[in-house]
């Protein structure tokens, strides 16, 4: 591969100036190194150092302590953009979950502690000068994950480098180097050791850049990840060809987790989403999944049992389907004209109902009643009329 000169922000250069009249190295190091090779579209580009946190933040008069404790500080540039600047490290010690860093490492040692060789690339921002001293470039262009080194010993220093792999060969459609998967499989009983949190980031960001979801899960099963996480995935019967992968743009993780697990539910539990999300996915698996017919009032009546759940289950039975659900006009067209659809959206109030002296649970059951009349036809949703109905209810 012949190595480009790069396209650099002028804030990058700015720092990397700054920090080499300093005395200090500057090189552009991670993952958007490997994406220009790739010729992927990134925002920006990390800065590794052999300045210390202390050096940086005394070079620099607008900082933050993004993870100070790991070497990382955030500089802002003078149209306070923020670029992370981080001390060159060596491992002093890792327990599959964490590291202790030292500072005082040389460019080669930082590299070398990476996970991956299409990671451990650096580029000098000044000179155009490229460091790949353990030929990530040559995996780039074979289209291959490989750990750095042992990669016994990369997963041993942070089993969550497996669900890495998975999630860098998913994204780029990349084999796994065969040490490298094999390493991975004997190590995946280290997974259970991760926070629920780690998990869940990796799992949701595997889903939202997986070139083939199908890809994806069989990866997570096949290396045992599945079964220390989210067993509901084994076991699906038929999902690679129950849907189709939606673009990588605007992926919803909660839907696909939803369409792929057997108990959405209990994985988002277990992976401590938030409650919305949880939220989500049990409104998904109440549904109905689809209108009883396609006239306006079986998609109006839906869409009032389902409430916001109505975009998610129109998604999942997009993905199910491979086209938009039949619906989808009549869906539009009801919410573009704001029919009716829940007791909020009557003309009347409960106060203009107990102004007529209905009080107590005869109050709530009017206004379901009233709410059932408007899902029919919208056109009575008036003052007048919802009140002459509800005098004349039995």
């Amino acid at each position: 591969m012949t190595f480009p000169k790069l396209e650099i922000p002028e804030g990058v250069l700015d720092i990397a100036q700054k920090l080499e009249a300093a005395g200090f190295e500057a090189w552009c190091v991670g993952g958007n190194l490997r994406d220009a090779l790739l010729q992927i579209p990134h925002s920006d580009y990390d800065i590794a150092t052999s300045a210390t946190p202390d050096q940086v933040q005394k070079l620099f008069p607008r900082t933050i302590e993004v993870g100070i404790k790991y070497g990382t500080v955030g500089v802002l540039d003078r149209s306070r953009v923020l670029h992370e600047v981080t001390t060159f490290r060596r491992d002093v010690a890792t327990d599959g979950r964490h590291a202790v860093v030292a500072f005082g490492a040389s460019l080669e040692e930082d590299l070398s502690r990476r996970d991956f060789t299409i990671n451990a690339l650096a580029y000098h921002p000044l000179r155009g000068e490229w460091k790949d001293p353990f030929n990530g470039a040559a995996d780039i262009e074979s289209h291959v994950v490989r750990a750095v080194g042992n990669p016994a010993d990369r997963f041993r220093e942070d089993y969550l480098r497996i669900l890495r792999a998975i999630r860098f060969a998913a994204r780029f459609d990349f084999s796994i180097d065969p040490a490298t998967w094999e390493a991975a499989r004997a190590a995946a009983a280290g997974l259970q050791q991760l926070s629920a949190e780690r998990v869940r980031d990796e799992w949701f960001k595997s889903l939202r850049t997986a070139r083939s979801i199908t890809q994806l899960v069989l990866l997570w099963i096949h290396v045992g990840a599945a079964s220390a996480w989210i067993r509901e995935l084994e076991g699906v019967a038929g999902f690679d060809n129950a849907f189709s992968d939606p673009p990588v743009d605007g992926r919803d993780p909660v839907v696909l987790t939803t369409l792929l697990c057997r108990d959405p539910v209990a994985v988002l539990r277990r992976l401590k989403a938030a409650n919305a999300e949880i939220a989500r996915a049990a409104a998904m698996l109440k549904g109905p999944e689809e209108p009883r017919g396609l006239d306006e009032r079986s998609v109006r009546r839906w869409l009032a049992v389902v409430g916001a759940a109505a975009d998610d289950l129109a998604l999942l039975w997009r993905l199910r389907h491979g086209g938009d659900p039949p619906w989808t006009a009549i869906a539009a067209e009801i919410r573009r004209r704001g029919d009716p659809l829940t007791r909020g959206d009557l003309a009347i109030t409960g106060g203009d109902l107990q102004a007529l002296g209905i009080t107590g649970p005869r109050l709530g059951e009017t206004l379901a009643a009233l709410l059932e009349r408007v899902l029919d036809d919208p056109s009575v949703n008036t003052p007048e009329s919802l009140l002459t109905l509800a005098r004349n209810l039995p």
